[in-house]
């Protein structure tokens, strides 16, 4: 379940953005920021979750995926930072476990040591769920006494799966067994758990949205580079099966932009590699004929013009408007001439 409360942080705060406190100024710190106020939880909504924290022991890289029947569930559970470590913060949610738990591990703390302080700092703990994992790979999980049932928690190797307001008892068993056994990066097999849960019953009231937040192993000082994904579907009848298209989607694009970049940087055979590695991930309709279209215009403007008109002919197939962009591109650079703009766009169209 999920239900957040935003407050303006108390200025104590700001000491954890300048050094490791003491045990007991921690603390201190701790039970003002999270002492519960006056509200009570008969006024909070709840909201079933499910989701993993997870570090991938071969890549070091950090990531956090989670559904839920609740609109927009990835602006408040997935939390993660290079080098530091992954929060999942959810059912009567309390945002702040997010950053603080984070900021507590980047400053030396261990996933149990940063989940500890927190928990037994909040008042409101008995109706928490919560994991981390941190850089090392340690993992620590609370689920509290009140979490609406079925709801827990399983721990394995640098993961864990936790779940409240489920159909069963099986849900996250079934998330941490798929994810042991999957294959491939990270991404993938968070979403392999995430499958598996709605697989066996999933939130008991529905679906509704859905994230997955994975990050490299270490911080590359561009914030836009450190997250390999970052991804959310706020509302839609299938977050899951949506949310595993985006991740494809985003490992295509992902392609065409190396492609670009070896492009930049005059090797042709690498980016015509990673364009047509892009083009293998998803077919020309799921980007209305992009991937194809750069790859005829980046041969052509090396002069390969034969090779170039199958690929902008399929880019046409999917979208005709691709030949009323062709001339305009001598004056950006990426042709060399206007004739030869002319030439490509009547092959384009000699294909209907």
């Amino acid at each position: 379940m999920l239900r957040f409360r935003l407050r303006t942080l108390p200025l104590v705060l700001l000491a954890l953005l300048v050094a490791l406190p003491s045990a007991a100024q921690e603390r201190d710190i701790l039970e003002n920021t999270l002492r519960s106020d006056s509200e009570t939880l008969s006024e909070r909504r709840p909201v079933a979750t499910y989701s993993i924290v997870a570090r991938d022991s071969a890549t070091g890289q950090l990531g956090v995926a989670v559904q839920s029947h609740w609109f927009s569930v990835g602006s408040i559970v997935p939390w993660a930072k290079p080098g530091v470590g992954a929060v999942a913060t959810q059912s009567f949610v309390d945002p702040r476990y997010g950053p603080l738990g984070l900021k507590l591990m980047r400053h030396g703390r261990t996933a149990e040591e940063a989940l500890n302080a927190l928990v037994t700092t909040d008042d409101g703990r008995a109706v928490r769920q919560v994991a981390m994992v941190d850089d090392d790979g340690t993992v620590a999980a609370h689920t509290g006494e009140n979490a609406v049932a079925a709801a827990g928690h399983h721990t394995g190797a640098q993961y864990s799966v936790q779940a409240n307001m489920m159909a069963n008892d099986e849900v996250w068993p079934a998330m941490a067994e798929a994810y042991e056994s999957a294959e491939g990066d990270l991404a993938a097999r968070l979403l392999a758990a995430l499958e598996a849960a709605q697989a066996e019953g999933g939130d008991i009231r529905g679906k509704q949205s859905a994230a997955l937040l994975v990050v490299r192993d270490s911080a590359t000082g561009e914030s836009w580079n450190d997250r390999l994904f970052d991804l959310r579907i706020q509302d839609h009848a299938t977050p899951v099966k949506e949310l595993k298209r985006l991740v494809r989607m985003q490992r295509a694009y992902r392609a065409l932009n190396r492609g670009d970049q070896h492009v930049t940087a005059g090797d042709i055979d690498a980016a015509m590699r990673s364009y047509r590695q892009a083009m293998e991930i998803v077919p020309d309709s799921a980007t209305n004929g992009e991937a194809p279209f750069w790859v005829g215009i980046t041969l052509a403007d090396q002069g390969r013009i034969d090779d170039a008109i199958p690929y902008l002919r399929r880019a046409y197939r999917q979208h005709e408007d691709w030949a009323r962009l062709v001339p305009r591109l001598p004056d950006a650079g990426l042709l060399e001439s206007e004739a030869l703009a002319d030439r490509l766009v009547e092959a384009m169209r000699e294909d209907q």
